[in-house]
């Protein structure tokens, strides 16, 4: 169970102030549930568990969207977890996980201030990264001994560690909490600046290795897809230094159908996790409804 680090126990005060419709609130009881009812996925099929046959753990089902609405985009959206293959396509993930849908609904609320907004993005970060490599990491095997014996175990292999690329400024902050959910990792930032005109990114910072391996992981951190101006600045630039498609994951905050469209129809068989998919985005560049510029709203630079 995915549990809120003490760093953002005071965000969870901030869940009282998101207001649901009247009807809504009749419906259910608590914050957390009146939350929960505030932020719906309404284009994405309910999720179902699947009881595991030693009645323990229960894995998520995958749904895809309506057949037109995965077509026009060109990516599939699956619901959590390491989806089913679906050939060359792009996968586009959206874990139901309480906690991913929990911290949405407090970055969505213009009320919470920069500090709750930072461990808010931070938690949604953490949570997000373990439904990422889930079925993902490069696993060793071997034997420990144990106060009372010797067992057979398996362990992230330290000999393979995970390229984490944030792209600046908030990507660096939905890293702060990763840490303890991927052992083994390896950070290189990125920073772009976006010209408010042209809406095109400009590099400042690259602090990327003159090469990737073509098997290395990686995991860029970029908290908001919108026109898909940076994400995409971002993937030319670690592609051309060897990397795959197919061992990349995104993850994201929100992301915006632009985005996904131009990445779909550019790198195939990527993947990408968020917490929330929109559908628009507005005259300067930003998503609708989103959450606002998520680096000023982090650092209070408004």
């Amino acid at each position: 169970m995915l549990a809120a680090s003490p760093a953002a126990t005071s965000a969870l005060a901030a869940a009282r102030q998101i207001a649901c419709p009247p009807q809504q609130a009749a419906q259910r009881e608590g914050a957390r549930a009146c939350a929960s009812g505030w932020v719906t996925g309404a284009k994405l099929k309910s999720a179902h568990s699947h009881a595991a046959p030693h009645g323990g753990f229960s894995a998520p089902s995958y749904q895809r969207l309506p057949r037109g609405a995965a077509q026009r985009g060109g990516h599939v959206v699956c619901s959590a977890g390491a989806p089913p293959s679906f050939g060359r396509q792009m996968l586009v993930m959206v874990p139901p996980h309480p906690l991913i849908k929990h911290w949405i609904a407090i970055l969505r609320n213009a009320t919470s201030p920069p500090p709750i907004f930072r461990a808010a993005l931070a938690e949604l970060g953490r949570n997000i990264a373990y439904e990422a490599t889930r079925d993902w990491l490069p696993m060793v095997q071997g034997e420990v001994a144990t106060p009372c014996g010797v067992a057979e175990v398996e362990a992230v292999d330290p000999s393979q560690p995970i390229a984490i690329i944030p792209v600046l400024r908030a990507g660096a902050v939905m890293t702060e909490q990763m840490g303890p959910v991927i052992p083994h990792t390896v950070t290189y930032h990125l920073g772009y600046a976006r010209d408010e005109t042209t809406l095109e990114p400009t590099l400042y910072l690259n602090k990327l290795p003159e090469s990737f391996a073509p098997t290395a992981r990686l995991i860029i951190v970029d908290a908001m897809l919108a026109t898909g101006g940076t994400i995409m600045a971002t993937m030319d630039e670690v592609v051309k230094r060897g990397a795959n498609p197919n061992n990349i994951r995104v993850i994201s905050a929100i992301v915006a159908s632009p985005a996904l469209k131009r990445l779909s129809e550019k790198y195939k068989g990527l993947r990408v996790y968020t917490g929330m998919i929109d559908a628009d985005v507005n005259a300067q560049g930003f998503i609708v409804p989103g959450l606002g510029d998520a680096g000023d709203r982090s650092y209070g630079t408004l």
